[in-house]
């Protein structure tokens, strides 16, 4: 057996043990969703970072540096990094003491809650479905990975990936995804340090490596790269990059983790944890600037001479360590991935059997179930979910979209842009109004997809680039958020005056 399966089966059998230990911990529905509020906030910190800092981070988005140069660099990690952090913590604590007073065990359900509605929750569970094109970015990008490090083909790559990070989610749920992440999160600390550093000495070698990046295309230097076909202007780096960041908390398996804890102090903690280990994380698309002096350009282009932009981190490993550690590192960055992929997996099963599969079961039935009897059958439609979810992924990835970074941002964003305006509406004001905040969801979510389809034709001569998905969905989240807080903002300013009368 080669170093990389050992290592593999060595990672393998110890995750497969924790998701067992998950297993033990998980008594029903609720548990399987959020934990019974036992978890340290700490632990919770690092599975948080483990899961937002995916295959994207450490697989796929080095490539937008390797091709974009400093202004995809500047969006990646200064501006959506920023977004993100900010709105994280303006998120995070008031969404978990509604949440803990509501007792709501996912972002629809928390909504349904907040503003009286299970149609509302029902909207949600619908979108939430658009997460799925993320399990397709990430099951893509960990199969490309592991066909470079096993040496097997998409089909045995897939079939491993889905059956195992399934298989422990499916029995120990969130304390799978827990645990499991806890052991993938601090492999992946260490392999953050480990890349980051192997390259630090560019900056100072004769000539630099910024100088070196010069020699081979200027506009790899530059603030803004007017050759760049995703970031040639100021709004497409910056402010793109830092409102989408801000919006991508909003994901189910991102902003829910507030609801594995009980107190502020805890919350408090966990946001502590959770930042220092994200900026490290977000800082691996520096990469990217290594990879161009350090991998030969030939090992990244197919059969047809199309550059692969994906590969970009598999083959700087290779080129820049010893095979002992280039696998190592490989299997981690399998980890990587996988720590986003469980918890995506719980989200997506969780909300799908408790906010769509059984609204629309008592609603359709006429059923009138007691909690007790809606939790039992959401477990068991949850188990449901993740199989047909595997398998969907499965035959999608046996020819996967060609551009798996800008596939699975496409649909993410959308899910992200509807949920900005009723979520921020719901924590900053005692007084929300439905209609209004129903509206804006629909408004951010059209517009997203209206730019991004048709943007090109609607503006011909604007400078934005509307296929670069950061980009239609930012100008959504500014034409939703806005009006519905403006709104409220006066709806609230209304009430007051009306309780002075």
């Amino acid at each position: 057996m080669s170093l990389a399966w050992t290592l593999f089966s060595i990672y393998i059998l110890v995750t497969s043990y924790l998701g067992w230990m998950g297993y033990k911990k998980t008594k029903g529905f609720d548990s399987f969703a959020i934990g019974a509020g036992d978890l340290a906030p700490w632990v919770v910190g690092v599975t948080m970072a483990a899961s937002t800092a995916s295959a994207a981070t450490f697989i796929i988005n080095p490539g937008f540096v390797y091709v974009h140069g400093l202004a995809g660099f500047m969006h990646f990690a200064p501006g959506i990094a920023i977004g993100f952090i900010v709105m994280l913590v303006i998120l995070s604590f008031r969404f978990s003491r509604i949440g803990a007073d509501n007792k709501a065990l996912t972002i629809p359900h928390w909504i349904g809650n907040r503003y009286n509605s299970k149609s509302f929750a029902l909207y949600f569970a619908f979108l939430n479905l658009l997460s799925f094109a993320f399990v397709v970015l990430i099951v893509g990008g960990l199969s490309i990975v592991m066909q470079n490090l096993l040496g097997i083909h998409n089909v045995a790559a897939l079939i491993i990936i889905l059956t195992f990070v399934t298989g422990y989610i499916f029995s120990g749920g969130t304390y799978a995804h827990v645990y499991t992440n806890m052991l993938q999160g601090s492999l992946m600390i260490l392999v953050a340090l480990i890349v980051i550093g192997s390259g630090l000495t560019l900056f100072f070698n004769n000539p630099s490596l910024i100088d070196q990046l010069r020699n081979q295309d200027a506009s790899l230097t530059m603030w803004v790269n007017p050759n760049s076909n995703l970031f040639n202007n100021f709004y497409s780096v910056y402010p793109a990059g830092f409102i989408i960041g801000a919006a991508l908390v909003c994901q189910p398996h991102i902003l829910t983790k507030a609801l594995y804890l009980n107190t502020d102090k805890q919350v408090r903690q966990y946001l502590t944890v959770g930042i220092i280990v994200l900026v490290l994380f977000f800082s691996l698309v520096v990469v990217g600037f290594y990879s161009r002096v350090v991998i030969p350009p030939e090992q990244l282009l197919d059969a047809t001479g199309t550059l692969r932009q994906d590969l970009v981190m598999t083959m700087y490993i290779k080129n820049a360590f010893p095979g002992w550690v280039f696998q190592f590192i490989s299997v981690v960055l399998l980890a990587a991935g996988m720590s986003t992929l469980d918890g995506i997996l719980i989200g997506l099963s969780t909300i799908t059997a408790n906010d769509l599969v059984l609204n629309l079961v008592q609603k359709f039935k006429g059923h009138h179930w007691d909690r007790k009897r809606q939790l039992q059958f959401a477990h068991k439609a949850s188990h449901i979910v993740l199989v047909v979810v595997a398998v969907m992924a499965f035959l999608i990835c046996l020819n996967p979209p060609k551009l798996l970074g800008i596939f699975g941002q496409l649909g993410v964003y959308g899910l992200v842009v509807a949920v900005v305006p009723p979520l921020l509406s719901g924590i900053m004001y005692k007084n929300v109004s439905l209609p209004l905040v129903w509206g804006t969801s629909i408004l951010g979510l059209s517009v997203h997809f209206v730019l991004y389809v048709f943007g090109t034709s609607i503006f011909p001569g604007s400078e934005l680039v509307f296929k670069n998905p950061g980009v239609s969905a930012s100008l959504a989240v500014l034409t939703s958020t806005f009006p519905a807080l403006i709104g409220g903002f006066f709806i609230n300013k209304t009430f007051k005056v009306n309780e002075k009368e």
